[in-house]
């Protein structure tokens, strides 16, 4: 169980200011979680592999292969205002 001295010290070293009722709040939440800790070390784990991930990931990206990129023209063809073969922004305001 933890003590409510131990969450004023960790709220004093996270610069925290808590109330009465946060610090009490706090004791009783923190407790909570160390008990569910202490329930998950009962669990008998042997053979289990470590996790990283509850779901198999698969990579979603195309393969990254080399390919020709776009004509600078071709690109520019759209743009509402180009100049020297460039993009034109508007510039920032101060």
């Amino acid at each position: 169980m933890i003590e409510k001295g131990q969450v004023v010290h960790v709220a004093r070293l996270a610069r925290l200011e808590l109330s009465e009722q946060e610090l009490e709040r706090m004791a009783r939440e923190l407790s909570g979680i160390l008990e569910h800790v202490d329930k998950l070390s009962e669990l008998d784990l042997e053979g289990v592999e470590p996790t990283l991930h509850v779901v198999a990931l698969q990579n979603v990206l195309r393969p990254d292969e080399p390919h020709a990129s776009l004509p600078p023209e071709k690109a520019l063809e759209s743009a509402p205002d180009p100049a020297e073969g460039a993009f034109r922004v508007p510039s920032p305001q101060a």
